[in-house]
């Protein structure tokens, strides 16, 4: 592929009116490259950027990554509470990631046309509401819906963050700074690393029901500062005839997906006893949302543009591949340290934090990094590594050997997420960006999804011995194709 040109920074008021997902394109012109030279530089005497204006933005979008890892330790004790098993538990999990793969873009879109601040505030607001009906919740039922409310709400934050970040850009007329879209990647990496940590002692402290109480006082904070520090949303550009712009937001196309992923759910949680027949519905709803997009002039996913993107199609199919092992270690390996191993909430939390330190550290080396090939190389060895670790784990596994499983997981959890953050900016469109920068998390949650799946195949109603051998012989597969997709993309050659 062949390397964009530079991009001219707009004014706020010419910024260009919303068009179909393309990739989470960068906010900014090129900070490297051909097209970094004419580029225009950071000019130190142009205010922009500051603390207070990013603050709210990293701690809102430090909510969904924290909860998609956070309940992890939780899963057991809840399991307990209400009598069912980890077949069950998993809705917990692939609830939120399926409100959040399709509220992504869909929020996306909507901080593009209508404002990020106000869809951030929003997204803060319904947050708060599931916190309170999680720690409040009668029945599993209640669970279930807090969870749906939480991965909408906590969907808001990272497009809308992208999105003000590019109107900071377009206010001030420079770039944004490399540090800046460090520390957004780092605070959502960060987040989701240290997620079993914390959920372990919240629950050993105040119970499970901490796990949802826990976001009303991040979410409160994130609220005030961003009422305080995020400045108001540039007007929409209006029509040559004075009328405010439409809004297209393509509700065909985001019903048909979240149609089809819904069913696609439902399948995949039952894999022990698969009932084929949803396959059929799927299909067709799948082959009715493609024959709709590429009718529309502004679709939902943009599929003429993946196809002529491979480069970014394959990033997307690296990301969604990898956040698939990872979070069947986050998931199923903190069920098999509760239910064989014996160990509580707490110390399981305990034992991931080889994990969760190695994950925060190579988050930091991998923003700093320009390489792109290297470190998703390394990131690929060591998941398969792990993978491979986990089929020889038993009752009778050294402690030692249980930390070393863990942090092999951590240093790819850190790579991976800067380095495909990168080689999406680098191979994206920069259009749209809010829509954009969603469907890179799609991708994600699609991988989580699918690792709930494998988690409730391979244990049924509680974990064991030949439930994680089963989960850690097919990551180790996956883990293989990971490393041949990496080490044979042409496309990766290219520096961030």
């Amino acid at each position: 592929m062949t390397a964009r040109e530079p991009i001219p920074l707009r004014a706020v008021g010419d910024r260009p009116a919303p068009e179909g997902i393309s990739g989470p394109a960068a906010t900014t012109a090129p900070t490297s490259g051909p097209a970094a030279a004419a580029a225009p530089g950071p000019d130190a005497t142009v205010p922009g950027f500051s603390a207070r204006l990013t603050a709210p933005l990293l701690l809102g979008s430090v909510l969904n990554p924290l909860n998609t890892t956070m309940i992890s330790t939780a899963l057991v004790a809840i399991g307990h509470h209400f009598g069912i098993g980890a077949a069950d538990t998993a809705w917990l999990i692939s609830v939120l990631y399926l409100a959040s793969a399709v509220a992504q873009p869909v929020l996306g879109k909507l901080a593009d046309a209508l404002g990020p601040r106000r869809v951030f505030l929003a997204g803060l607001v319904v947050v708060i509401a599931s916190g309170l009906v999680g720690a409040l919740a009668p029945s599993f039922g209640w669970l279930i819906a807090s969870r749906l409310l939480l991965g909408i709400g906590t969907s808001a934050a990272y497009p809308a963050a992208m999105a003000v970040l590019r109107d900071e850009s377009a206010r001030v007329g420079r770039a944004t700074p490399r540090p800046v879209l460090a520390r957004l990647s780092f605070a959502a990496l960060g987040s989701a690393a240290v997620g079993p940590t914390l959920g372990g002692l919240l629950v050993m402290v105040v119970g499970w029901r901490g796990i949802f109480a826990v976001n009303v006082p991040v979410a409160l904070i994130a609220l005030g500062a961003a009422l305080l520090w995020i400045p108001a949303d540039p007007p929409r550009t209006r029509a040559a005839d004075g009328r405010a712009p439409r809004l297209d937001l393509d509700p065909l196309g985001i019903g048909l997906f979240s149609t089809a992923l819904t069913v696609l759910v439902f399948f995949l949680l039952d894999l022990a006893h698969p009932v084929w027949w949803l396959l059929g519905p799927f299909a067709v709803l799948t082959a009715a949302l493609a024959w709709w997009q590429l009718r529309r002039p502004q679709p939902f996913i943009d599929l003429r543009m993946l196809a002529g993107n491979a480069a970014l199609a394959r990033t997307y199919l690296r990301h969604g591949l990898s956040y698939l092992l990872i979070y069947c270690v986050m998931y199923g390996f903190t069920q098999w340290l509760e239910e064989v191993r014996g160990y509580s909430s707490g110390h399981t939390g305990l034992l991931m934090l080889p994990m969760s330190v190695a994950a925060l550290v190579c988050s930091l080396l991998g923003a700093r990094t320009k390489g792109i090939r290297g470190p998703l190389t390394l990131a690929c060895v060591l998941l398969t590594v792990g993978a491979t670790m986990l089929l020889f784990l038993s009752g009778s596994t050294p402690l030692a050997v249980l930390l070393l499983a863990g942090a092999c997981f951590g240093i790819p959890q850190g790579l991976i997420g800067t380095s495909n953050q990168a080689a999406v900016q680098t191979h994206a469109p920069p259009e749209s960006i809010g829509s954009a920068a969603g469907l890179q998390r799609t991708a994600q949650y699609i991988g989580a999804i699918t690792a709930s799946s494998l988690i409730a195949l391979a244990y049924g109603q509680s974990a064991s011995d030949s439930g994680l051998h089963l989960m850690a012989a097919v990551s180790a597969v996956l883990g293989l194709l990971l490393i041949v997709l990496t080490v044979t993309d042409r496309a990766l050659r290219t520096r961030n």
